[in-house]
């Protein structure tokens, strides 16, 4: 009985050649088995479902000028990608921590790493909010280079039941950490017509914030809006006066704009940033480096303004002058980079 072979099961067949659903994804969820599906998906500009590809990443680690025996942090782990390239610049000597705070997507990115030869002598994973990057340099140190990628991981994008993208009918929820906070359904449900419109134009520039404020707060009187498809129609709805030939393009800007909006504000993300950026000085060794992502304006802002402001005071002793982009090759192979912003600082030896 013991040489008796188990029945062999068979994958489930979908309709059609290429399945639609994020959950019958199979090639795509499993890159190191399909790596000639995936590597066709990449060439066309496109991103693979339940995958996320890293941005700047020459940009990052020529700046960074990672050595091995040092200390950092990345403080936005995601898929790893940046994790990945950091810890191959370590060659063995140092350790590198990891924050996020998404419970599914980080025990993931760990399991992923492990695999890789990097475990726990290397690098640690912490399910943290990156505003609490003080806590961390309390357990482990000074940090001799700390990275911070703003920009949402492909993963919780391409997955319907985060309720991240218009693209895809589901939950309206777009939390980060779907186990803490209200979701963006929610939030609609309470939120004033004032306080939408203030939402809009804070943070996302929405030039047709007044319409489609108005549109949520009588959509509500009615029903709900509970799902990514109920935000859009209330959307298209709100922009119907704009003529036919522009529409489905307005239409479309707004619900990326409002979709960030939405997501900036149930997770505090500005609130978040500005903590981050106040303690990013005390978390750095002297000397050390620092790079941020940026992917809009109110967050550039933020990250610019600190970084000014800190060299003036003398605790940075160089930042960015300009903005570095993606080139435009990395551009043209991952469209999600168009967007990115990088800006950097460098840790003064001595205040």
């Amino acid at each position: 009985m013991e040489n008796q072979e188990k029945p062999h099961k068979r994958r489930v067949r979908y309709s059609g050649t290429h399945p639609k659903r994020f959950s019958e994804k199979y090639k795509e969820h499993q890159p190191e088995k399909y790596a000639d599906v995936v590597e066709k998906v990449i060439r066309k500009g496109s991103t693979p479902a339940g995958m996320h590809i890293s941005i700047c990443v020459k940009e990052i680690l020529d700046f960074l000028q990672i050595q091995p025996g040092q200390r950092g942090l990345d403080a936005t782990l995601g898929y790893g990608g940046h994790t990945l390239e950091m810890l191959k610049c370590l060659k063995g000597e140092g350790h590198i921590y990891g924050l996020d705070v998404d419970p599914i997507e980080s025990e993931k990115t760990k399991e992923r790493l492990k695999k890789q030869g990097f475990g726990e002598d290397i690098l640690t994973v912490k399910l943290l909010n990156f505003r609490n990057i003080d806590q961390v340099a309390e357990e482990a140190g000074k940090f001799d280079f700390v990275l911070a990628d703003l920009g949402v991981s492909s993963m919780q994008i391409d997955n319907p039941e985060r309720g991240f993208s218009y693209k895809v009918d589901g939950p309206l929820d777009l939390r980060m950490n779907p186990q803490k906070g209200i979701s963006a359904a929610q939030r609609l449900k309470e939120v004033t017509q004032e306080e939408l419109y203030g939402m809009l134009l804070e943070n996302a520039d929405e030039p047709y914030a007044e319409e489609i404020s108005k549109a949520v707060i009588r959509q509500r009187r009615i029903r709900p809006v509970e799902t990514t498809t109920d935000l859009k129609q209330v959307i298209e709805q709100a922009l119907s006066f704009i003529p036919e030939k522009e529409r489905r393009e307005a239409v479309k800007k707004s619900c990326q704009r409002s979709f960030q909006a939405l997501r900036i504000d149930v997770n505090s993300e500005f609130e978040v940033l500005y903590d981050f950026l106040e303690k990013l000085p005390q978390v750095l060794a002297p000397n050390g480096r620092a790079a941020i992502l940026t992917f809009h304006s109110g967050e550039d802002r933020l990250v610019k303004k600190s970084f000014k402001q800190f060299y003036k005071e003398g605790i940075y002793s160089d930042i960015s002058k300009d903005v570095i982009r993606p080139s435009q090759e990395e551009c043209a192979r991952n469209s999600r980079a168009r967007s990115t912003k990088m800006r950097w600082a460098i840790r003064a030896q001595e205040i």
